[in-house]
């Protein structure tokens, strides 16, 4: 029954089903299949309805509402200024620029297709300008903004904390030195790439004596709000003022607060508009968050993770060979199935195992975040591919294929963080 129920869940992948109708089918298939199965309808519904009932699942949509609002504030644009004064004068500093500002704008946002929109909208036109490739330069973005995911807050997080009663909290903590250490060897591919295509310094120059005129202190003043924004979200929940929870409420006044009242690039009559953008955002994702939860206890009652847990037992003996086994399948699964909705499966069922394998919860959720994060660029379902391309009126395989050196460098550092769990827990 268990073979039957994954075979009907790839089978819809494969036909472009929506994700959460294809766990949707998938968990009542066997109930179709055996009516006196003891998870019937009402159990599946029971399940869902259990599976959103928990308040930290509010998080969701607040982060993304105030992502929304500070993107259309600009805040990207500040940001990316910041970065630019200190290091865009530096071979390669430009493109490293972008990196950096696209690990910030992870820690507004929480989602690496909204960092790409906003960030790429940008970024990606200005360093065509300055005379950069422009499809290096939209294959670049589009593998940074996937940062979104794994500098905290993060949306897929939540989502682990969720299905696997992890604290959020930790796992936030966790997150921050993986994502700058995915950023720094994102950094150094691009200064070897601009080391070997050359760079267009009268271009660089100028533009960075526009930066100049106006005064570092004025860049950094101009920014600073920006720049505050994380700072008060984490700090908040790192020193235990707020929970994750609070923090995203938090963020939401702040965000109106700086685009309304600061930076005046956001009107109150638009306010309503980013709270319908919102709720329409959130609702496929509730859906397969409380449709993932039903997914899960169906395979509990198969006895999957039990069954896989027999499995990798059989199979594998050692913990470093189930980590390179873990990350392979995680990479090929990364190219169909959004990082969110294979938390949520996946989580439950490796967890006992991983556990009893000596690996910790919190680390796990960090290796399945990061390496999952890698399926944003990876053809044929890479949505930051399909977010960046148009950006240069290209086809996603065209940026696909010059972000493969950006996923190698990405590698080298998910490689690490795998195997050097210190990187994910020295903070906890």
């Amino acid at each position: 029954m268990t073979a039957l129920v994954f075979i009907c869940f790839f089978l819809c992948l494969i036909f472009a089903v929506p994700i959460a109708m294809c766990m949707g089918y998938a968990t009542i298939l066997p109930t179709l299949i055996d009516p006196s199965f003891s998870g019937n309808l009402e159990f599946v519904v029971r399940s869902m309805i259990k599976g959103v009932d928990v308040i930290s699942i509010l998080a969701v949509p607040l982060f993304m509402l105030s992502g929304a609002i500070m993107a259309t504030g600009g805040l990207s644009k500040r940001l990316f200024d910041v970065f630019a004064v200190f290091i865009g004068r530096l071979p390669g500093g430009m493109p490293c620029a972008v990196v950096v500002t696209c690990l910030f704008y992870g820690a507004i946002s929480g989602s690496g297709p909204a960092t790409c929109a906003a960030v790429g909208t940008m970024c990606i036109p200005l360093l065509i300008e300055l005379g950069y490739d422009r499809v290096f330069s939209s294959a670049l973005v589009a593998t940074a903004a996937g940062l979104g995911v794994i500098i905290p807050p993060s949306i897929p997080y939540i989502a682990y904390g969720l299905v696997t009663d992890t604290s959020v909290g930790d796992l936030f903590t966790a997150g921050i030195l993986p994502g700058c250490l995915i950023a720094i060897w994102l950094m150094v591919y691009a200064v070897l790439y601009c080391r070997r295509h050359g760079e267009d310094r009268k271009k660089i120059e100028a533009n960075y004596d526009r930066l100049k005129s106006r005064g570092v202190f004025g860049v950094i003043k101009d920014g600073f709000w920006a720049l505050l924004t994380p700072v008060i979200i984490l700090g908040g929940i790192y020193s235990g003022i707020v929970t994750p929870t609070e923090a995203a409420c938090v963020s939401v006044f702040y965000a109106i607060f700086v685009c309304l009242f600061v930076y005046k690039t956001v009107k109150l009559r638009d306010l309503p508009g980013f709270f319908k953008s919102a709720v329409k955002s959130y609702a496929p994702l509730g859906m397969s968050l409380c449709l993932a939860r039903a997914f899960v206890q169906i395979l509990a009652l198969l006895k999957a993770p039990q069954g896989l847990s027999a499995f990798l037992s059989g199979a594998v003996d050692n913990k470093y060979i189930f980590l390179i086994v873990l990350n392979l399948i995680l990479f090929f699964l990364g190219m169909v199935i959004d990082v969110g909705p294979a938390n949520t499966i996946l989580a439950p069922m490796l967890l006992p195992f991983a556990v009893s394998m000596g690996i910790n919860p919190v680390h796990l959720g960090i290796i399945l975040t990061c390496n999952l994060a890698i399926g944003f660029v990876t053809p044929p379902f890479g949505v930051n591919l399909f977010v960046a391309a148009p950006m240069i009126q290209s086809d996603a395989m065209t940026v696909g294929r010059k972000a493969l050196p950006l996923i190698g460098f990405y590698a080298i550092a998910l490689i690490m963080i795998t195997y050097i769990p210190a990187i994910s827990l020295c903070l906890l």
